[in-house]
């Protein structure tokens, strides 16, 4: 049954819907067409929460993306900001954490179709077996990937992204040996478990207080090729091609073609700028959760 929010979303995205479309088709005759790149955490029929979308929702969404943009890996996104031109709205495809029912159907579906898709792990809950701590909080124990499953995605295509050990939030750390292990040695193992390269890193919760400008620079200088954060906003030609912003691949249908299509609320929002930011009092994990329910 649709929701309140998803009839005010509806008529959101129809009202505002010849403005969108005048604009993005102005910014692809520019060279300008942002990139979107969404970030889901878990596909799964059972124990639904709102960082879970079912198998039939990934399905419908998967299908009209491929639709109506082009499927890109990060890397392609990467040139395209790089070469400061983009002529087709396109879509990368992510995932964080590593939950083991994304194996069963979402990532089968990925493989099947041909779209491009970069998981991010966090390293201690894979190797030990163990709920992550924001499913326990809800008191669900899902089960989390295991190796065997990273290594057949990573054979089949998929690319293993480092996402912490301990799914910390990094705007809390500033020990630099802490920091070392969560965002270098994890990823360094990780690779080492896959058997293949470990290029790309995600933030935790991924909010503008979640962010650090200490891992931004250390990621740089361990070899990561880019870090994405999880606060929304787009992708445009001549950004940083480092830093990548995501939004949420919500379960709500309406909610991606609202934030793929480009919605003229988050065109301008605020980009993290790690070369110059000055640390901010980190907001607690349930504030920040608080403010962005998806903030996983």
């Amino acid at each position: 049954m649709i929701t309140a929010r998803e009839l005010l979303m509806h008529a959101y995205y129809a009202a505002s819907w010849p403005v969108r479309t005048i604009i993005n088709r102005r910014d692809a005759l520019r060279g300008k067409a942002p990139i979107s790149v969404l970030f889901y955490h878990r596909v799964a029929d059972s124990a639904p929460n709102p960082w879970t979308c079912t198998n039939a929702q990934f399905a419908q969404q998967m299908r009209w993306l491929k639709q109506h943009f082009d499927m890109i890996t990060i890397g392609e996104a990467q040139q395209r900001l790089r070469n400061g031109l983009s002529n087709r709205p396109a879509v990368c495809v992510t995932f964080d954490d590593g939950y083991a029912e994304n194996c069963e159907q979402a990532i089968p579906l990925l493989v099947r179709e041909a779209i491009p898709c970069t998981y991010f792990v966090a390293t201690r809950y894979v190797f030990d077996q163990l709920p992550f701590p924001h499913d326990l909080a809800r008191s669900q124990r899902l089960q989390p990937n295991t190796l065997n499953q990273l290594r057949d995605m990573a054979k089949a295509g998929i690319e293993i992204g480092a996402h912490t050990r301990n799914h910390v939030d990094l705007g809390q750390i500033h020990d630099p040996h802490r920091l070392e292990d969560e965002v270098v040695l994890a990823g360094e193992e990780l690779q080492a478990a896959v058997g293949k390269p470990v290029r790309y890193f995600a933030f935790p919760f991924g909010q503008h207080p979640n962010l650090n400008a200490e891992v931004f620079h250390l990621a740089h200088a361990a070899g990561y090729e880019a870090v994405c954060s999880a606060y929304g906003g787009y992708n445009v030609p001549g950004d940083d091609a480092f830093h990548l912003q995501r939004v949420h691949g919500d379960p709500e249908f309406i909610r991606v073609k609202n934030s793929t299509t480009i919605d003229p609320r988050k065109r301008f929002t605020k980009r993290y700028d790690y070369e110059t930011a000055q640390h901010e009092p980190a907001e607690t994990r349930s504030e920040a959760t608080a403010k962005d329910e998806h903030a996983v």
